[in-house]
């Protein structure tokens, strides 16, 4: 199984780019945040999770082993495939996905191509759970015993409905998530929901 390639890149395509290696040219699919950050003649090096088929091999190139976490996690959800997780963190990067499901903000997952009310509302409902290490801008979450992240204080009702608040004002729902994130870092887990807004809106006047 091939794990990582390091070579220069030879192509980008819409969804994938065409990677040399000591002159075999490897075809990598990505993200389209990934494609937008490369160049044809760039050297690269991408974390790889390999896809074996009966009747295809598929390589999937990440800019880091996080991004290839999640990449692998999003797809423990039904109705998520290779070709939307993919799509969902070419939306969010890593940590933009892990802000959105510590607030409960499905909106931002929804704004991926291909992903409904239903399919968002149900990521962020599943991976509160499951995906490791997640952290709130940029501060990891503290541990509970066994090693997973407590969630517990930060997926609560307060930051959703200030998000929701925001949202309604007309902010996008990625500029909320992160206006409330600052505000829960500087006001605390016990913050209500006025003081949420308050907050993130003087974050959002920047």
């Amino acid at each position: 199984m091939i794990g990582k390639l390091r070579g220069k890149v030879d192509a980008i395509g819409e969804s994938h780019l065409i990677l040399d290696v000591m002159g075999v040219g490897y075809e990598v699919l990505a993200s389209s945040r990934t494609l937008r950050n490369l160049k044809t003649g760039d050297e690269a090096q991408l974390t790889i999770d390999t896809h074996v088929r009966e009747d295809a091999i598929k390589l999937y190139g990440f800019t880091s082993e996080v991004e290839r976490t999640w990449f692998r996690i999003l797809q423990t959800i039904q109705g998520v495939g290779a070709k939307v997780a993919l799509a969902v963190l070419g939306t969010l990067s890593p940590q933009d996905l892990a802000n959105a499901i510590a607030l409960a903000n499905w909106q931002a997952v929804e704004e991926t191509n291909g992903v409904g009310k239903k399919l968002a509302q149900r990521i962020v409902m599943e991976l509160k759970d499951k995906a490791p290490g997640i952290t709130l801008a940029g501060v990891n979450m503290p541990a509970i015993p066994g090693g997973k992240p407590d969630t517990r204080s930060i997926i609560g009702n307060a930051p959703a409905e200030a998000v929701s608040a925001l949202t309604n004002l007309g902010y996008q729902p990625m500029q909320a998530s992160q206006a409330v994130a600052v505000a829960m870092e500087e006001l605390g887990d016990a913050a209500d929901v006025a003081k949420l807004i308050r907050r993130g809106l003087k974050e959002l006047a920047r």
